[in-house]
């Protein structure tokens, strides 16, 4: 068993009992090798938990982008609702989307400005590739009259109040949130203001 083989387990611990719930022993276990074994690849749990981090932010992005890139030629409505729906299915159903959400929103305390230092270029990378995505539909959409950088940042502020409520309340109000608070955003953006109609 190897480094990937501890990081793929320690992953599945991390995401399933936090930073704090999860131990090395546990980890080692799952993986059939003994405690001890972790530290040839490993200098401790929070080096462990860092490179975890890394990792499952590294392959979020990958999938994240490819998310867009398969959409590139939908309607831009199509592809910015779907997401928030695809982004639920992954927290359900994707133990690294999984991870990478509780680890973005509840840092451990004693490593909070090392993960913030992994957690922060992810969020400004969505935010650019938001950006450009919505600065190249501006000539076909209805938010011309809208700067792409606003509504990137305005469109991750209701990813975020979206996810968080997938957190702390699970699906039933994460549907409910979404179904209500979608509309809302989509004809905020898309309507003309009347002075420049």
């Amino acid at each position: 068993m190897g480094m990937e083989d501890i990081r793929k387990a320690a992953l599945c611990q991390f995401a399933a009992n936090g930073y704090e719930g999860a131990s090395l022993s546990s980890i080692a276990a799952e993986v059939g090798i003994r405690k001890p074994s972790i530290y040839a690849h490993f200098q401790g749990k929070d080096d462990l938990f860092l490179q975890v981090v890394k990792y499952a932010f590294h392959e979020q992005t990958l999938r994240i982008f490819k998310y867009f890139s398969d959409r590139k030629d939908k309607p831009l409505e199509h592809t910015l609702h779907g997401f928030l729906i695809w982004m639920g299915q992954e927290y359900e159903n994707n133990s690294t989307a999984k991870f990478m959400l509780r680890v973005a929103f509840f840092p451990p305390v004693s490593l909070y400005n090392e993960v913030l230092d992994i957690v922060n270029p992810f969020l400004e990378s969505m935010e650019q590739k938001l950006t450009r995505i919505l600065r190249k539909a501006r000539e076909t959409e209805p938010f011309g009259h809208m700067e792409p950088v606003d509504v990137a940042l305005s469109y991750m502020t209701l990813l975020d109040g979206i996810m968080v409520e997938l957190l702390y309340s699970g699906s039933t109000n994460y549907h409910r949130r979404l179904n209500t608070a979608w509309p809302i955003f989509w004809r905020g953006i898309t309507l003309i203001p009347p002075h420049e109609a």
